[in-house]
């Protein structure tokens, strides 16, 4: 998804909206008032000398809307934003930005509770993709997986190191049956042929080498078909991966400054 932005105004131009509400003696919005903002935004709540700071709600023209705490005309605080596409984040909120522990539900059903720094998914959090049930729970950084985590599929899971959203380095398939494959992920070269030149093209691709298997007394019957169960695996990362909404692009919705 992305997030669109409102527009943004000069906040030296006149005020050309409506406000209702509570003034200081200096003249300033403080308190409970509703205004109209110059685009056409509408803002309900608490001020402070001039500045939306308290428990507010605002809503964008283009059908966003915030319902949460402000402080200096910024969403800071707890608080929910319903996005246009029909996402939400429901949240810890620094200037403006989603950071510290929020639930963001995304337009296809995905849902991310964790972690997030600047906009970002950042630090311990899981990722469930609507599609499949299939889960993510690990360390995110600027929002990639990296580092430790493992990823849960409905029969088994992958417990390991990731990077850049992949899996990476010594990690195991634990499978529901019994059994626990170790092994490694690296990247190797993979060349193709081009029909039309004949030339190669070399690619890099991920592949899964084994190891070891455990726990072997508990799933005799089944050793047989691990090979396949494996060797079909590391293609979910992909399938999984596939279905994320896209990072949001414009991450900053904020709201038209207003006039005294």
């Amino acid at each position: 998804m992305s997030d669109i932005g409102s527009e943004e105004f000069d906040d030296e131009q006149p005020f050309h909206g409506e406000y209702e509400g509570e003034r200081n003696e200096a003249g300033e919005r403080h308190g409970a008032g509703r205004a109209v903002l110059p685009n056409g935004d509408i803002y309900q709540g608490m001020y402070e000398h001039g500045k939306r700071s308290g428990q507010g709600t605002y809503r964008f023209k283009n059908g966003a809307r915030y319902i949460g705490e402000y402080c200096m005309n910024l969403k800071h605080g707890q608080g929910v934003f319903y996005y246009p596409d029909g996402s939400k984040y429901d949240g810890s909120w620094v200037e403006d930005q989603r950071q510290g522990h929020g639930l963001y539900t995304y337009s296809n059903g995905d849902i991310y509770d964790g972690e997030w720094l600047q906009h970002q998914r950042h630090g311990q959090g899981v990722y469930t993709y609507h599609e499949t049930g299939s889960k993510y729970a690990g360390t995110w950084v600027m929002g990639k997986m990296e580092s430790a985590g493992e990823f849960i599929h409905l029969n088994h899971r992958y417990q390991g190191n990731f990077h850049n959203n992949n899996p990476s380095g010594p990690g195991k398939y634990v499978f529901d049956f019994g059994c626990e494959q170790h092994g490694e992920y690296l990247r190797v070269d993979q060349d193709k042929g081009d029909a039309e030149d004949e030339e190669l093209v070399t690619t890099n691709v991920l592949k899964w080498k084994p190891k070891a298997l455990t726990d072997l007394s508990s799933c005799v019957s089944d050793a047989l078909g691990l090979k396949d169960s494996v060797s079909s695996v590391p293609d979910l990362f992909e399938e999984e991966k596939a279905q994320m909404p896209p990072e949001e692009r414009n991450m900053r919705q904020s709201p038209a400054p207003e006039a005294s």
